[in-house]
């Protein structure tokens, strides 16, 4: 895989396609973990994983797998995946699968794992594959880490908090950031529709930028076809 399609691998998942302001999948995660960005980013981050696993793992035999059996064969694949990452969640972070709950799992039927690999890695090699699944995972990430940024700080006036939950890593309650000190909260932000609100938000600014670098686009081609 040569560096020019690593990066529109990348670019593709990360802007053109995002997952969740482009093609809006797995619409019931990113707006019910993301009231704070510690939540949002920690189950962006376990889908990136599992959805770059399991194009690596799908790709090398979707030559062997009989195309009426394809959907059950890559649920069971998805579904080992997240096992594995839900008992790791358990042991090691167990303060946040707490929080996330039935999130977790519910990865095994996100319909962004399978779409992407149908779209792709049924089609593709595993390096093309994983890192595709890796750049799909990072753009909902990276909405996640947005809209719960979005919404913790106008509910609760604070950035990362909960991330004491880290604390096997070193993580302590001093690192959350107090934006607006004695703030009383808005409660609006903090519930589905205040999720539903900024998502729309989010979409809106995201056409708005592609509008805008399409025309841009177009008024740089119009003086070299005139010249032409």
């Amino acid at each position: 895989m040569t560096s020019q399609e690593m990066k529109d691998i990348f670019y593709n998942g990360l802007w053109k396609q995002n997952t969740g302001v482009v093609q809006l999948l797995g619409m019931c995660p990113i707006l019910a973990v993301s009231s704070s960005v510690v939540n949002g980013v920690s189950l962006g981050l376990a889908t990136a994983v599992v959805m770059s696993l399991s194009g690596a793992a799908i790709s090398p035999i979707r030559q062997a797998v009989p195309n009426e059996a394809r959907i059950p064969v890559f649920i069971l694949i998805i579904a080992v995946l997240v096992t594995v990452i839900q008992f790791a969640m358990n042991a090691y972070i167990h303060a946040l699968y707490l929080v996330l709950g039935i999130f977790i799992p519910l990865i095994v039927t996100n319909c962004i794992v399978l779409a992407r690999i149908e779209a792709f890695a049924s089609k593709q090699p595993p390096l093309q594959s994983a890192v595709d699944g890796l750049a799909m995972g990072l753009g909902l990430t990276a909405v996640l880490a947005v809209l719960g940024g979005l919404r913790e700080l106008f509910g609760h006036g604070t950035l990362l908090s909960g991330i004491d939950m880290f604390e096997m890593f070193g993580a302590t309650k001093s690192m959350v950031i107090t934006v607006v000190p004695d703030y009383h909260g808005f409660l609006l932000a903090i519930l589905p529709p205040g999720a539903f609100i900024t998502l729309g938000l989010l979409i809106a600014l995201k056409n708005h930028m592609s509008l805008r670098a399409a025309a841009n686009e177009g008024n740089k081609a119009t003086p070299i076809a005139a010249a032409a």
